[in-house]
């Protein structure tokens, strides 16, 4: 199952909430690691939103080249 970014950012602010509530120094720094652990996984989800998003780009870029690389040969085709 794939998360978002929204999701991670979401339970990352949820630990950061909890952290600032909590009286026992042990479950402030439980939810500073959770905190932690989730913003990286929202960072890490950001980059590869924007690499798979660069990624259709060059995707798209390539078929349209090859889409007008078959049209010319077609023209050329009729031509001969």
């Amino acid at each position: 199952m794939s998360q978002t970014f929204e999701f991670y950012d979401r339970q990352a602010k949820s630990a950061e909430a909890e952290a600032v509530k909590a009286q026992l120094e042990n479950v402030r720094d439980r939810e500073l690691r959770s905190a932690a652990a989730w913003r990286s996984m929202a960072d890490r989800q950001l980059l590869i939103d924007s690499e798979r998003a660069k990624s259709e780009e060059v995707r798209a870029a390539r078929r349209a080249a090859e889409l007008e690389a078959a049209a010319d040969n077609a023209h050329y085709a009729i031509k001969d």
